[in-house]
């Protein structure tokens, strides 16, 4: 099957945690079109689970002007590209004080693969010990707190927990028989 083919490319415009670009395409049929792709680095997700409780964190999401819980999860500094199983355990301690002895992947989401590049890796943490977070400054008003795994069940169910990659992950979870 032929491919779309990317005749050209500009970026609009950057920031420390994205780029957008547009580009010049030719479809399978010869026709025309522009594209515009937000390009994000790749992210982690992590379900910490110690026992039967589960780690969420909460914070302002300013795009949609709610607060939302979620599992921990974001991209390296500067956009830089981590091994998936380090920047997981690094977005577990920053977030939420948490360290993982064990970290098991289970496996990859694309956030929204029609507009953007962004992939990302889900992964379980277990053998949890807590200590204190290391939020960046853009998290400051992010908390974290444990849940039993029917509350969150419950808060995805009610719309309490609406993040895609966080109930995608949970699909993840359970796929993997946990």
């Amino acid at each position: 099957m032929t491919q779309i083919e990317r005749l050209a490319s500009r970026e609009v415009y950057r920031n420390p945690w994205m780029a957008l670009r547009e580009d010049d395409i030719r479809r399978p049929d010869g026709s025309g079109g522009v594209y515009a792709v937000v390009e994000k680095p790749t992210y982690a997700l992590v379900i910490a689970i110690d026992g039967d409780r589960i780690a969420l964190v909460e914070q302002y999401r300013y795009p949609i002007g709610l607060r939302r819980w979620e599992f921990p999860q974001g991209t390296a500094p500067g956009a830089r590209e981590l091994d998936p199983a380090e920047l997981a355990a690094q977005e577990l301690r920053e977030e939420t004080g948490l360290r993982a002895a064990h970290l098991e992947r289970l496996g990859q989401l694309d956030v929204a693969p029609g507009m953007s590049s962004q992939r990302g890796w889900v992964f379980l943490a277990t053998g949890i010990t807590e200590g204190e977070h290391e939020r960046e400054h853009e998290e400051q008003d992010m908390h974290s707190a444990w849940f039993a795994r029917a509350e969150v069940e419950q808060m995805m169910r009610d719309g309490v927990i609406t993040d895609a990659q966080s109930i995608a992950a949970w699909a993840l979870l359970l796929l993997a028989g946990r």
